[in-house]
């Protein structure tokens, strides 16, 4: 039996967002056109995404937020990890699921010393706010109930494979229309 003395953190409110000036909406506008037509660079394409995300952070956020509170209360996956995690002494609550805008293309991470973060501007629904927080709960019950030690690739490989099939995250489903994974075998493989 494993030691259950690991705790997850408790995390306070995120800082308020920078609002962009009127230079940054002309810019955000002008190159949102030239994404469309395929004419943007690939820092135009980068420079124009940022500024959305700070445009819109304080929206997406309170949408995550909102979400997330319900997938707590009314997902199944969500609430039977949140179970077993609650089974090891430890609790995934508001507090400890945080909604930030990221800098990077991930949907979400989890941290033994932060918790669990979700990234606000990458989200393209709830569903996939569902299984980005599924995917996260395995990893947080890994470091519960297994003591995955981050920097050993041996656990890093292990929860992360744990974690995609346990989650959904290579359902068939997923795979096919958001992947472009149209194979009929070795789908799970190829994920």
């Amino acid at each position: 039996m494993a030691d259950n003395t690991t705790s997850l953190p408790q995390t306070g409110s995120p800082p308020p967002p920078q609002a962009p000036s009127a230079s940054d909406s002309f810019y955000t506008w002008r190159t949102f056109f030239s994404i469309l037509t395929g004419s943007a660079s690939a820092s135009e394409t980068a420079s124009y995404f940022a500024a959305r995300d700070i445009a819109k952070e304080s929206s997406d956020c309170a949408r995550c937020e909102k979400q997330r509170d319900w997938l707590l209360q009314n997902s199944p996956i969500v609430r039977f990890m949140r179970d077993n995690i609650n089974a090891l002494g430890q609790d995934i609550n508001s507090s400890n699921v945080r909604c930030k805008r990221c800098t990077t293309r991930q949907s979400g991470g989890f941290d033994s010393d932060f918790g669990i973060l979700v990234c606000a501007n990458q989200l393209r629904n709830q569903g996939h706010l569902e299984d980005t927080m599924a995917h996260e709960m395995v990893h947080a019950y890994d470091h519960l109930r297994f003591k995955v030690d981050r920097w050993n690739l041996r656990h890093a490989a292990c929860t992360e494979i744990r974690a995609s099939t346990l989650s959904g995250e290579c359902r068939f489903g997923r795979e096919f229309f958001t992947r472009g994974q149209y194979k009929l075998t070795q789908q799970l493989q190829e994920c």
